[in-house]
């Protein structure tokens, strides 16, 4: 009765491995026939958070998936960067050219652009729950499928004019002002 009862349980061990390994096997399948792929780091990503940069000159260049996190970026220059997926969340840009830029897809909740230049910005898909634009030049910006405060495009339809010379959105129309 003994040597059943160890067969039985060496049986069900056996089985417990078995389904174990068709499961990993059934799901290395199923990844392979989605076509997922690891996450993997970006190489040209850079990280500037919790950083003081001031006054720096940062035109036309490709800083794609950096992080500003915290940054103090007071009076820089970004004219026509590239920010797509960037992380700005709680970054200080006063007085900062951003005309031009590309800002798609970019995290940039808690944002202060008070007297910043967003001219002629992309700024589609983003997420700026809580960022304040007061007195920021908006002239041409697309801020298409953004998530923005009510109040804050209520004072930015105030001031809401022209077409992004690139997607050929108007602003109003992307803010969808009345």
């Amino acid at each position: 009765m003994r040597q059943q009862h160890r067969v039985q349980n060496k049986f069900k061990i056996w089985l417990q491995r078995f389904f174990g390994l068709l499961a990993i096997l059934l799901m290395a399948v199923f990844w392979l026939i989605l076509g997922a792929r690891p996450a993997l780091a970006q190489e040209n990503t850079v990280n500037y958070t919790l950083t003081q940069l001031r006054d720096r000159d940062f035109s036309g260049q490709n800083l794609s998936g950096a992080s500003f996190a915290g940054a103090d970026l007071r009076r820089c220059n970004f004219n026509h960067a590239n920010l797509q997926g960037t992380i700005l969340t709680k970054a200080t840009f006063v007085k900062a050219d951003l005309s031009g830029a590309n800002l798609s897809g970019a995290l940039m909740d808690r944002v202060n652009f008070e007297s910043s230049d967003l001219s002629n910005a992309i700024v589609t898909n983003v997420i700026a729950t809580s960022t304040h634009f007061v007195d920021t030049d908006i002239t041409g910006a697309d801020f298409s499928e953004a998530i923005l405060d009510r109040y804050q495009v209520s004072l930015m339809c105030d001031r809401a004019k022209g077409i992004n010379p690139v997607t050929g959105v108007a602003t109003r129309e992307s803010l969808f002002c009345d």
